[in-house]
């Protein structure tokens, strides 16, 4: 009644039942006494045997109004790139991303003198719709309109395969919200998510 993506892809899961504790139980077992559940806070109790370790608010933002625009001198990233990404990560902290995670598709990035200094691509993709993600720039070059062209382009690739994009970020990021909602971008909802983890036996 749990399903999980790989440790090394995405620390995203889902139960088939919040209100059963052999869902929970599923979730404990694939993830561990040491890993971590996110879930909607205001949608989910805490399930017995959890415990809250970080709350954050966030946002959702749909695109179903946004033009994409491909942009032929971005460079598409693979599984090959995955240490330099990880090393824009470790410096950008836009969110979750683990060694595997450009396997989830479509990323791209900018390149300057060689340097990746800015990316984004894939997530989640619920039926109809893709989720605009790891969208980061190195801090020194913050401001030339990467981010913009990444996300454009990165929902042109989504539209192309006939489905919508979308995306998430934190509720206290104006900077990006503001940008987003240039772009076309509308906020859906304001979910607030919790971390839980297994409280030991």
């Amino acid at each position: 009644m749990a399903r999980r993506y790989p440790v090394d892809i995405s620390p995203f899961n889902a139960v088939e039942d919040p209100s059963s504790p052999r869902a929970w139980a599923d979730l404990r077992k694939l993830i561990g006494d040491d890993g971590v559940a996110i879930v909607i806070a205001d949608s989910v109790a805490v399930p017995e045997g959890w415990q809250v370790v970080e709350t954050f608010p966030g946002v959702q933002m749909s695109g179903e109004d946004v033009i994409g625009v491909h942009d032929p001198e971005l460079v598409t990233l693979d599984i090959s790139n995955a240490a330099e990404m990880l090393d824009l990560i470790a410096r950008t902290e836009p969110g979750p991303f683990l060694p595997r995670t450009v396997e989830l598709g479509g990323y791209l990035g900018v390149r300057v003198d060689g340097e990746l200094v800015a990316m984004a691509g894939r997530r989640l993709n619920p039926p109809g719709w893709i989720e605009i993600s790891a969208v980061c720039t190195a801090p020194e070059l913050r401001g030339k309109g990467y981010a913009a062209r990444l996300v454009l382009a990165v929902a042109a690739g989504i539209q192309d395969a006939g489905q919508k994009p979308f995306l998430h970020t934190g509720a206290g990021n104006t900077n990006a919200i503001r940008l987003y909602e240039k772009l076309g971008f509308k906020i859906r909802i304001a979910p607030k998510f919790n971390i839980l983890q297994p409280v030991g036996d």
